[in-house]
């Protein structure tokens, strides 16, 4: 289905040319310049890998934190008793619970970003949850299943983000807020590139970074060379 943007979106395309590759500091300046909406808009980045989803051995899935954080709130739910819950909630979870929490979610509760467990919990989140969840499914991999859950939301709260391709190859995630600070965003955008990079499964073959974008939440997209992000991580 064809997209259709307003004047505005229309008016910021025209202010660059939207086929130029720019170098990572170049397209944030650009993306700043053109987050101009009443509100502080988010800074997504779009990255094309040359990887096969769909493959086992060509996965790409892992987390970073993101030294100056992403400027959103996030909300964490934690699956945890005892201890464990005692240290879930002073690390700053928004609702801590075991079988009660479970019955909330199963019930329709989706006020959440996040959610984390302990492994002894895991066997009756995942069934009485799974296909509730889904991709909130808390996973090892993501560091969402970890003994030391206050450490994992902690880390969730002060920016960390996870980085997973979808069925067409392409990873989605944020790198912070329009008023951030250009250099901020750079060292965002480079420690988010840089994990991606050293992430890259050996079955891969061709090149690997193929496209990069970024844009916030109301602006177009400005594409990045790979080549000079290649040369950099």
């Amino acid at each position: 289905m064809a997209q259709h943007h307003g004047k505005r979106f229309k008016a910021l395309a025209t202010g660059f040319d939207p086929g130029k590759l720019f170098s990572t500091p170049e397209a944030i300046a650009l993306v700043k310049k053109n987050a101009n909406a009443k509100f502080n808009e988010t800074v997504e980045v779009h990255i094309r890998l040359g990887v096969d989803p769909k493959k086992s051995d060509q996965n790409v899935r892992g987390t970073v934190l993101l030294p100056h954080g992403t400027g959103r709130t996030v909300r964490v739910i934690a699956f945890a008793k005892g201890d464990n819950a005692k240290a879930a909630q002073e690390a700053g979870a928004d609702i801590v619970g075991d079988q009660d929490l479970i019955d909330r979610v199963k019930g329709g509760f989706t006020e959440f970003d996040v959610a984390v467990a302990t492994p002894d919990m895991m066997a009756s989140v995942g069934k009485e949850l799974g296909r509730i969840l889904a991709q909130k499914m808390p996973n090892p991999k993501a560091g969402t299943v970890t003994p030391n859950i206050a450490g994992a939301i902690r880390d969730i709260k002060a920016g960390k983000v996870e980085y997973r391709p979808d069925k067409t190859g392409i990873v989605h995630t944020i790198v912070g807020k329009a008023s951030f600070e250009e250099a901020h965003l750079l060292e965002n955008v480079t420690t988010l590139l840089d994990a991606i990079v050293r992430a890259k499964p050996a079955a891969a073959k061709g090149t690997y970074v193929r496209s990069v974008t970024l844009a916030s939440t109301m602006g177009p997209g400005v594409k990045v060379d790979p080549n000079r992000i290649k040369a950099t991580a």
